[in-house]
């Protein structure tokens, strides 16, 4: 294996990374759009031991714009 990469030329190696890149964003892109499909589970995952333990009557507050749009 190791002397198939040494023959090689450089465009060859490009071609190789380029394919792996395309298909490593691909993959990051299509776990994102199946986290998202899922994201209200998750959240409920996510903020369940907090919610147990909130004063009955009391909801989350966020401090910042951006909180409140991580799980939406």
């Amino acid at each position: 294996m190791p002397d198939q990469f040494n023959k090689q030329s450089l465009t060859e190696h490009l071609r190789e990374l380029r394919s792996c890149l395309i298909y490593s964003i691909g993959a990051i892109v299509v776990g994102f759009a199946l986290a998202y499909n899922f994201i209200r589970p998750i959240s409920d995952w996510f903020f369940r031991p907090l919610m147990e333990v909130l004063p009955a009557g009391k909801s989350l507050i966020f401090i910042s714009y951006q909180e409140g749009f991580f799980f939406i």
